[in-house]
């Protein structure tokens, strides 16, 4: 059985999952759009780029839950 978080930490994962999943996907977005312009392919890179940005997001996500569910510092 898992020692009691307190809401603090529990508002520190949030912000953390929320942060990774919004900033990948930005990232993602605006690469694909820089690299659209940069050659001409719209939206190819933008598509491409935006699901990378999605599937990090996730990734990190999840390393973060299974870091706070293990009790690492």
């Amino acid at each position: 059985m898992h020692p009691k978080k307190s809401p603090l930490q529990a508002m520190a994962l949030y912000s953390a999952i929320l942060s990774q999943l919004v900033g990948s996907v930005l990232i993602g977005a605006f690469t694909g759009m820089w690299l659209d312009r940069q050659s001409g392919t719209a939206p190819l890179f933008l598509i491409i780029c935006l699901f990378a940005g999605i599937t990090t997001g996730v990734w990190a996500m999840l390393k973060t839950v299974q870091k706070f569910e293990s009790g690492d510092k």
